[in-house]
């Protein structure tokens, strides 16, 4: 069921999970923020080679994505909406953070991943996005190990022969903590920015990308950033502050200036009094 809503289903007033299809009372987010995932756990890459996803992890925040590869719908929609932000960024994929997308279809093969991963490349056409950006398929057993620890909810629905997943990236701790979780099939590049800065401890990014997360805060509730009327206006007060205190500054610098000149050789206030014009 690919069209299963972002972050898990929603009931409307009134209506009692019983009442759910049995796939849509099964998914969703956990959001496990700063839990480890396994990095040991063992998965194939596009070409085939056998890879732990510890290997995409250490120096740069990651991006995880949950998708299978002949998704009809959705997981297009999420991959999609986040070349449409990542496109919007001047960060670099494989020198400021990796994308790391896993398929949960234990059906899916090395071949699959590598048409997968073609098509975004020649989407995505950022200098480093073909070493950025890896496509991943594995076993039940590590499926289940990551999906798990990312609190990925997910069901396969025999009747529809699809699986129903919620919708959403992940973004992690160089040393794979679970950070920040974005919601939905579209993300603004500004929360995937910060959430990589935040990610990053500061280490991508630039000191305006620190300015903006003191005034911006993540809720776990939209998986979005916020704004804070109250630091704002802290920052606000502060910056006041700042520009009375240089102008204070600067007119007592012009003013002691102008003391320590004191009056001109010769010069006076009573020209009456100057040799040869006095009225005698």
């Amino acid at each position: 069921m690919s069209g299963a809503p972002a972050a898990g289903y929603k009931r409307e007033p009134g209506t009692v999970s019983s009442a759910l299809p049995a796939p849509l009372r099964e998914i969703g987010f956990e959001q496990n923020l700063d839990e480890l995932v396994p990095l040991d756990t063992v998965f194939r890459d596009e070409t085939g080679t056998t890879v732990r996803l510890g290997d995409y992890f250490g120096k740069r925040p990651v991006v995880l994505v949950f998708a299978y590869y002949d998704c009809p719908m959705l997981c297009t929609l999420v991959i999609n909406g986040l070349a449409s932000a990542l496109d919007l960024l001047s960060l670099e994929p494989g020198k400021d953070f990796e994308i790391v997308t896993v398929s949960f279809n234990p059906a899916d093969t090395p071949a699959s991943a590598a048409a997968k991963k073609a098509g975004y490349i020649q989407r995505y056409k950022r200098a480093g996005a073909a070493q950025g950006w890896h496509f991943l398929t594995g076993d039940q057993p590590s499926i289940d190990r990551l999906t798990q620890a990312a609190g990925f909810r997910y069901a396969w629905d025999a009747g529809t022969k699809q699986f129903a997943h919620p919708s959403g990236v992940i973004v992690l701790t160089p040393e794979g903590r679970l950070a920040r979780y974005l919601f939905g099939i579209e993300y603004g590049a500004r929360d995937l920015r910060f959430a990589l800065v935040e990610a990053s401890a500061g280490k991508v990014g630039s000191p305006v990308d620190a300015l903006l997360l003191y005034c911006y805060h993540y809720d776990p509730m939209s998986g979005g950033y916020g704004l804070v009327i109250m630091r704002l206006m802290r920052l606000a007060g502060a910056a006041t502050v700042l520009v009375i205190g240089a102008f204070i500054a600067l007119m007592l610098r012009r003013e002691k200036a102008r003391g320590s000149r004191g009056p001109r050789a010769g010069h006076t206030d009573r020209p009456e009094l100057v040799e040869g014009r006095s009225g005698s």
